[in-house]
């Protein structure tokens, strides 16, 4: 969602039905729900935008995300074991938890040869 809205400054529910492969229903109800908490500002048969809060949570999504895919990618997992397990598990880390792997990721990328040393320890060589 944030893309969309980041490439026009708003949305529309038939965009995100498409984007998300749901029915325009499905999508028309989630941004009724996401308007009712504050997080979009909608307007039936108009586009939406986020709201400041919005922003920030889908901000928070965006790098939790990218924690995650690039941690799995580290390690050296296939790109479709990297989708598959941060779709798994990205919505049960807790704050700690994702701090914790964005520091990992900043350590292994800042100093590469821990991360191969851990590589090759986990591969038992």
């Amino acid at each position: 969602m944030q893309e969309l809205v980041d490439l026009k400054g708003y949305a529309r529910v038939s965009d995100m039905a498409v984007s998300l492969g749901l029915s325009r229903s499905a999508v028309s109800n989630m941004i009724r729900r996401l308007a009712k908490r504050g997080f979009v500002n909608y307007e039936k048969y108009r586009g939406f935008t986020l709201t400041p809060e919005g922003r920030a949570v889908a901000q928070h999504i965006k790098v939790r995300h990218k924690t995650l895919s690039e941690l799995l990618q580290l390690l050296g997992l296939s790109p479709e074991t990297v989708e598959q397990e941060v779709e798994a598990i990205e919505h049960h880390l807790k704050p700690d938890t994702l701090r914790v792997f964005s520091r990992l990721v900043r350590f292994w990328n800042e100093n590469p040869e821990h991360l191969e040393a851990f590589l090759r320890e986990a591969r038992g060589k």
